[in-house]
């Protein structure tokens, strides 16, 4: 079965789901835990002598399935590794720990005498995402002062892969 699409469920509009325990199994909320797409979360190299910060913040509440955070890493750390090879460092500041449940419904013809709907539906476990608040930073890269546009382009690329909207700040050290 095909992945939702990211609309259904991108709004925050219930509480997190993802008590999932190691010590106390029979704790548990979540059986069985998805496994999540984002395995990679420190890119470059973190010994240069970087000058300038370049974040990626969310404008707005919004929750992030784990194959979005990592077709976003993906795409900007290709970039960054195309244009400056080695002489960048970029991290992902978010995890996603939070479980999403799917109700799988019958689809086709005769489906309506299989299936019962959705009443009373809770559903399985399907995927994890991040739960992104207001302003809160999802990805850092770090650059000497005079690449600033190419990070800068590299978050660019990597907030058309997410949902909501999302502003690029540029900080830069003033060295003393």
């Amino acid at each position: 079965m095909r992945l939702r699409p990211a609309r259904s469920m991108r709004y925050i509009s219930s509480q997190a789901w993802a008590r999932y325990s190691i010590k106390k199994p029979r704790k548990n909320y979540v059986k069985a835990l998805p496994h999540t797409s984002l395995l990679v979360f420190n890119m470059g190299k973190d010994a240069g002598a970087f000058d300038t910060i370049a974040t990626l913040s969310s404008n707005q509440y919004v929750q992030i399935r784990s194959n979005a955070l990592e077709a976003a890493r993906q795409v900007a750390n290709k970039h960054l590794e195309r244009e400056l090879p080695g002489n960048y460092f970029m991290k992902v500041l978010t995890y996603p720990h939070s479980v999403v449940r799917e109700k799988k419904m019958a689809m086709g013809a005769g489906a309506d005498r299989i299936s019962k709907g959705m009443t009373l539906s809770f559903g399985k476990a399907s995927m994890v995402a991040a739960r992104i608040k207001k302003n809160q930073n999802v990805f850092i890269v770090k650059v000497k002062a005079d690449k600033t546009n190419v990070a800068k382009e590299a978050l660019k690329r990597a907030s058309s892969k997410l949902s909501g909207t999302y502003k690029i700040n540029i900080e830069r050290k003033v060295a003393a």
